[in-house]
């Protein structure tokens, strides 16, 4: 980029161990104004202070259901970024599903626990639930049909709907029925619960290992 070129935003998302590589070549496009706006994981404010000084920088965390414009992207804005800057944000950043404000930078972390990482906790809920079909007689391929739209069908019905997934959940159980049979097994002590909270502990506590 030419020197004498200042950009209104800068757009970060290259892997965090590119950082040194990458960021001393945007410093000469920078001023007072500029925003960054990061989506590399891992890599806090601080870092690019270091290189831009105490300009407006603005933190993402994204989720892949931004490919087909059903993502969500947590932002986390520092002092310096305006009001107009963050209706910028939102504009950029809602054309690939919805955006949610954060209070504070430890907050990423969490948020990467939960939607960052969260679609994979959903892809491996539909190989298990394909794989446990399959295990009760099903033929692999009718397995996998049916575990992808209950899945699909399930998260558009809580999205369409605007119902809390508890008050879903208990619509769809009817009393000592086949649902509640399984869910008495599935909200046990050794259920899906205690496990879910592990494993978004674990997200986190790497999310912030990586963030040094």
């Amino acid at each position: 980029m030419p020197d004498d070129v200042v950009s209104g935003i800068i757009l970060v998302a290259v892997k965090p161990q590119m950082m040194d590589d990458v960021l001393p070549g945007l410093v000469s496009a920078c001023d007072a104004s500029t925003l960054i706006l990061s989506v590399a994981a891992g890599t806090p404010v601080r870092k690019f202070q270091e290189f831009f000084g105490d300009i407006p920088t603005a933190r993402c965390m994204p989720n892949t259901p931004a490919m087909v414009k059903r993502g969500i992207t947590a932002v986390y804005p520092t002092e310096k970024v305006t009001d107009e800057q963050k209706n910028t944000i939102s504009q950029l950043l809602s054309a690939v599903g919805k955006v949610v404000w954060l209070d504070s930078e430890d907050q990423i972390d969490l948020v990467t626990g939960v939607s960052g990482s969260g679609p994979a906790y959903v892809f491996y809920m539909t190989e298990t639930l394909k794989e446990a079909g399959t295990a009760a007689g099903l033929p692999e391929e009718l397995a996998e049909q049916l575990a992808i739209a209950t899945v699909c069908g399930a998260g558009e019905l809580m999205h369409q709907s605007g119902e809390d997934p508890a008050i879903l959940r208990k619509n769809v159980t009817s009393p000592n029925g086949t649902t509640a049979a399984a869910l008495d097994v599935l909200m046990s002590e050794r259920g899906i619960q205690p496990i879910m909270t592990e494993a978004v502990a674990a997200a986190v506590k790497r999310a912030k290992e990586l963030a040094g």
